[in-house]
């Protein structure tokens, strides 16, 4: 198959415009908990009523000041409830937000603000608010232009969000009225900009359609999920990014609850206390649930009980999705009766890392690894792999409860079309693709064919619609051979290791594969303990013999999945960590390849120089 589509479910007025989503909540019951707060007495509802009354003050605030229509501003900040009140309050004064991750830096930050033309930054602290000042003391760039920062907590002096509302007093509802209802589904709700894996980022325009209709319609997309009784998330995504914004609109339109909290390091806690019912996750956590629940286990002495289990939690799942493809009948008999024992013994305690309550999870922003996507879908908590780019609103195809397809990304939602090229590209046309790049034709002009825009990704589609990815046409690699290889898979496999915290493939120009390994520090600690020797630091243990078969295992493994000629020849372990802070990850944890690459030159060619023939 070269094409699929899903039909539109949900419909909205061509003159409304995101905030109508709220209004709308606050007209079926304005005492429903549309947020969730954590405070030192634990979780504080906030209903539909309280959280408009501040974002209209706040919006007030905003028009007093002088923000007309169309205007944009920038938010600065990581996970928060603050950040959400704030961007309803732009959407009602009719700005446009901007987003700026948390991590960024003062180049970055000034691009931005430039690029963006935002006269008004909110920020989460005093540092972000001393970084913004410094970049606008020193900017060619911004000039004398005057850019005014509120502050978002209640740690500091004015301008923030208190002072903000206290100064909106004197605007009328009916002022407000005019700024609220001056966009309509067309017009740009927010300009969110590239993480930047490659080059400057560049300002995507999201409408307000696409957030309106995206949101809609995935409600009645993903109906088991969003409407089911007493429906609650926990938001740890940086709202930065699109996915996790598209999200929050979702989660809005369907009048489930929503809480933040500020990152993966608070999670598992808040997720015993906050008990979500659903839960939107990164690889990445997947990975760690997995590695620490296996580490307990060996330290309790029940290596092999673990095991055994993961290894009948993936037979299920398996079989489960054997059935789903027409190809089984689902588990036999004595499957699911060692299913059903696990149950008992080992899984409620994996659920429990989730929160206890979680009955689906949605993996986003990167691959997953089907063995992981197998093992907790056999657990008891499902997991369903969407696709999207921040081009397309975030998801642009998703698994769904009764339609799922493990290794796949699903099929596409309501409103969407799903094409592959010729050469295996995968374009897309819907209700999420973007109005465009803010002020910058020429990109505009290679984004998009025939009404499709080129996600750049390579993918198939099977006779059912579901979309696998296997790419990404820029990262392929061809070797002095000529032989084309996609790292991707081999990445994911090998990163499945324990030890493995990141693995880069590369290659292109070389006469072999071989490939950049970096060791997880807690994995590292945890395999240390279970081989009963003593723990090492990174740097001991890049050298360490016994480290290097334990990743040449993964190695093999992850060789099986390609040909000989496509497989991983020899390998380095490095002892620096990939981090967003060291410019190798992009704040919503994808790998740059390109900057892993150039700042690891001289390692690959060692490799090569070492294995010269």
């Amino acid at each position: 198959m070269r094409e699929a589509s899903t039909e539109l479910l949900v419909e909205l007025d061509q003159d409304s415009n995101v905030t109508d989503l709220l209004l709308g909540q606050h007209a079926k019951d304005p005492s429903h908990a549309a947020y969730a707060r954590k405070g030192p007495n634990g979780w504080v509802d906030i209903p539909v009523q309280q959280f408009l009354d501040k974002v209209m003050a706040l919006a007030k605030g905003l028009i007093a000041g002088g923000l007309a229509p169309g205007d944009t501003v920038a938010v600065m900040s990581g996970t928060r409830y603050e950040w959400t009140l704030v961007d309803f309050a732009i959407w009602f004064a009719g700005g446009v937000t901007v987003p700026v991750y948390e991590t960024s830096s003062a180049s970055q930050v000034e691009w931005i603000l430039h690029d963006s033309g935002a006269r008004r930054v909110f920020v989460e602290d005093q540092a972000k608010a001393e970084l913004v000042a410094g970049v606008l003391a020193h900017s060619e760039l911004l000039g004398d232009a005057v850019v005014t920062v509120v502050r978002m907590d209640d740690d500091g002096g004015a301008p923030n969000l208190a002072s903000l509302a206290a100064a909106g007093a004197g605007v009328t509802d009916a002022e407000l009225e005019r700024h609220r209802s001056t966009a309509v589904l067309a017009d740009v709700a927010s300009l969110v900009y590239t993480s930047g894996t490659t080059g400057k980022p560049k300002g995507c325009e999201i409408t307000h359609g696409n957030f309106a209709l995206v949101a809609t319609n995935i409600v009645e997309f993903l109906p088991e999920i969003l409407r089911q009784e007493g429906a609650r998330t926990l938001m740890f995504l940086p709202l930065a990014h699109v996915l996790a914004r598209a999200v929050q609109v979702v989660c809005l339109s369907a009048g489930a609850t929503l809480g933040h909290t500020a990152g993966a390091a608070q999670l598992l806690e808040d997720l015993a206390t906050f008990k979500p019912t659903f839960l939107l996750v990164v690889p990445r956590i997947f990975e760690k649930v997995y590695a620490g629940a296996s580490h307990k286990a060996a330290l309790a002495g029940k290596e092999r009980l673990f095991a055994a289990a993961s290894a009948v939690a993936i037979d299920y799942s398996k079989a489960l999705d054997a059935a789903a493809r027409g190809k089984g009948s689902g588990p036999s008999f004595m499957l699911r009766a060692r299913h059903a024992l696990f149950d008992r013994l080992l899984y409620p305690k994996l659920r429990q890392a989730f929160g206890g309550q979680v009955k689906y999870t949605v993996s986003g922003a990167s691959p997953l690894s089907s063995n992981d996507a197998h093992f907790f879908r056999g657990a008891g908590i499902p997991v369903l792999e969407g696709y999207g780019l921040t081009e397309t609103t975030a998801p642009c195809t998703a698994n769904t409860p009764s339609r799922t397809k493990v290794g796949t990304v699903g099929i596409p939602v309501p409103g969407t079309t799903i094409r592959v090229a010729d050469d295996g590209e995968i374009l897309v046309k819907g209700i999420g693709v973007f109005k465009g790049y803010h002020a910058n034709e020429a990109a505009n002009a290679e984004a998009f064919v025939d009404g499709f825009f080129r996600t750049g990704d390579l993918g198939s589609l099977d006779e059912d619609g579901f979309l696998t990815i296997t790419g990404r046409k820029k990262d392929l690699l061809v070797t002095a051979g000529g032989k084309n290889v996609a790292p991707g898979p081999l990445e994911e496999k090998i990163r499945e290791h324990q030890l493995v915290a990141q693995a880069v493939v590369v290659g292109d120009g070389r006469p072999f594969v071989s490939a950049l390994v970096n060791l997880d520090p807690e994995g590292l600690e945890n395999w240390c303990s279970a081989q009963r020797i003593a723990v090492m630091g990174l740097t001991e243990a890049t050298s360490d013999a016994r480290v290097r078969e334990a990743v040449q295992g993964a190695i093999d493994q992850a060789n099986l999945l390609v040909s000989k000629a496509e497989s991983i020849r020899s390998f380095v372990l490095l002892d620096a960590d990939f981090t967003v802070e060291s410019g190798h990850l992009t704040p919503s944890l994808k790998l740059k390849r390109a900057a892993v690459v150039r700042d690891f030159e001289a390692h690959i060619n060692g490799l090569y120089a070492q294995n010269k023939k």
